[in-house]
């Protein structure tokens, strides 16, 4: 395939990011998300009086009810909202994952839902002039109309979980929120749930003594005819908007079905879409494994393909996609399978493999009971991986991990043993759990072996993803050790404790040191029938333990092979 001299490789693209609309969409909810915030919390001051609720309506009133606060509130509604019939409308196929069609269906859903309360309190408020407090709202949807007040409390709840779901997507990239999920989770529970508690205390107050809080106001006739038409209005508004974006989707399919696009995968497969359908979205449709970690909105590369023939005349990459693009320092023939719409045929191969990344744990059924036993240990660990890191996205770190970590489970499971645990980016496997010492130390050689080969093969298949292969750092070492099931409720696990394996960790840590593959212990040694004598011997303190470990140095794991 020829490539367009004129047209600039993406390492040249800079790397600044120009002004996008998905930022304007993520500061749309983050400004509604607040609003939902704060009135939940108002809500939840039910929980000590409905006097507290009605002085923190005080503060809510100033934040949200003057100019600058109102244009900003219904500004980002409207805006977010035509946002997400666009994003609708730009889809050529409905199927997705459920998340994400979970948050779309929730963001449709609730204009209908909060219409009736915007209407009866806001523009109420503005034709009138009166503010219904929480007495007054409270007396109305939990006493006299209780199915109003449910429906507020679906409102509620559907609110909150299309906000939840959209900051989720924006924020599981972050490096960080693996370590503050749980605190998030926690709070994305309580505070509806707060919410929920104090409407039901106020609802309650009211209800034991509603003469203290004074008699309902009456609406004029003539203002709630205004106030009905209102929201018969903005209902019938919002339902066009979405019957005509669903419309348009109809015609556009109509009008385009007769242009059709073959996209070419390897294997021979081959799938026909019409003009206008992107790469991942074909790949969607024929059911075509295809990784996609982000969602398919551009925010990662593992979606990203190579174009092997077509690429003359198709469309070039959105800003988007090339800031994307430029980060990993992709070559001109890698495109985002997401962004990359083609307009003729076109051949493409997923640069990133799509097999299994789970682990299927070769020691597990029975209750294990604390028993003594002889084992082999395996410490592996990546060298310079906070480096590495630092040179890709998140996702693409990710998606790196699981890949090793995937390796690492097969060959260790290959040669007998058993995964104890992932630590960052090290791992711990066990040996022996069901054979003799000797031959435990056998299975933890031969998977030292496998995992240097796996790597190999890792660092040739990723070459281009990686600016130096990826380098490993192991120890092995055997001795005694506690087995047994440990933790607490669902993190309970087989796992291994003991001054051996605090001594195969000491080794694993002289490795990266020394800048060599591996540390073997003596014992090891002596177990699997090594003849080590030609290597380099070191006697190692271990910090804790009174004994040192004499040990072998291995630059190469493959010299053990020979």
């Amino acid at each position: 395939m020829q490539h367009d001299p004129a047209r600039p490789a993406l390492e040249s693209t800079p790397t600044a990011i120009p002004f996008r609309w998905r930022e304007v969409r993520l500061i749309t909810g983050l400004v509604l998300g607040f609003f939902l915030l704060t009135h939940f919390g108002n809500h939840a001051l039910g929980l000590i009086s409905v006097e507290a609720m009605e002085k923190g309506r005080g503060w809510f009133n100033l934040l949200w009810r003057n100019p600058l606060g109102t244009v900003l509130l219904y500004g980002s509604l409207l805006i977010h909202f035509l946002m997400a019939l666009q994003a609708l409308y730009r889809r050529r196929t409905l199927r997705m994952p459920w998340r994400e069609a979970a948050q779309l269906l929730l963001g449709l859903s609730l204009p209908f839902l909060v219409i009736s309360h915007v209407v009866g309190t806001r523009i109420e408020w503005s034709l009138t002039g009166w503010a219904s407090g929480y007495p007054e709202v409270v007396r109305n949807l939990w006493i006299r109309a209780p199915e109003i007040g449910l429906r507020q409390t679906i409102a509620l709840i559907v609110a909150w979980l299309h906000g939840c779901l959209g900051i989720f997507f924006w924020l599981r990239a972050k490096t960080w929120f693996s370590r503050y999920a749980l605190l998030l989770y926690t709070g994305a529970i309580l505070v509806p749930v707060l919410a929920l508690l104090g409407f039901v205390s106020a609802g309650k107050e009211i209800a034991r003594a509603p003469d203290q809080y004074g008699s309902a106001m009456r609406v004029a006739s003539s203002a709630a005819e205004t106030l009905a038409r209102i929201n018969m209005g903005l209902s019938a508004f919002f339902a066009v908007l979405i019957v005509g974006t669903l419309v348009a989707r109809v015609v556009r399919r109509t009008l385009l079905q007769s242009q059709r696009v073959r996209i070419i995968y390897p294997n021979n497969q081959i799938v026909s879409v019409p003009l206008g359908f992107s790469v991942l979205e074909a790949s969607r449709i024929a059911g075509i494994p295809h990784i996609s970690v982000c969602g398919g909105r551009g925010r990662c590369s593992t979606c990203r393909v190579r174009v092997v023939d077509g690429e003359e005349g198709q469309p070039p990459p959105n800003g988007q996609e090339r800031g994307t693009l430029a980060r990993i320092k992709a070559g001109p023939d890698v495109r985002l399978a997401c962004q990359f719409r083609p307009v003729h045929d076109v051949a493409v191969v997923p640069i990133l493999s799509t097999s299994r990344n789970g682990l299927t744990s070769l020691v597990r059924g029975g209750k294990a009971q604390g028993q003594e036993r002889e084992i082999a240990i395996l410490f592996c660990d990546l060298r310079g991986f906070t480096s590495l890191a630092e040179r890709h996205l998140p996702f693409d770190t990710v998606f790196i991990l699981n890949r090793y970590f995937e390796m690492v489970g097969e060959c260790v499971e290959n040669a007998g043993g058993y995964i104890d645990k992932f630590i960052g980016d090290g791992v711990l496997a066990l040996f022996g759990l069901k054979t003799s010492p000797q031959e435990a130390a056998r299975q933890a050689v031969d998977a030292a072996l496998r995992i240097r080969a796996g790597l190999t093969a890792l660092n040739r298949q990723y070459a281009s993803e990686f600016e130096k292969p990826l380098q490993i750092a192991m120890s092995l070492h055997a001795g005694s050790a506690i087995v047994g099931e440990m933790g607490y409720g669902q993190a309970t696990s087989l796992t291994a404790v003991g001054d051996t394996i605090n001594a195969a960790s000491r080794l694993e840590g002289l490795a990266k040191d020394l800048d060599v593959e591996l540390v073997i212990s003596q014992d090891i040694a002596v177990r699997a029938g090594l003849d080590l004598s030609t290597r380099e011997r070191r006697t190692i303190p271990i910090r804790g333990r009174a004994a040192p470990i004499d040990s072998w140095i291995i630059p190469e794991v493959s010299e053990l092979a020979r």
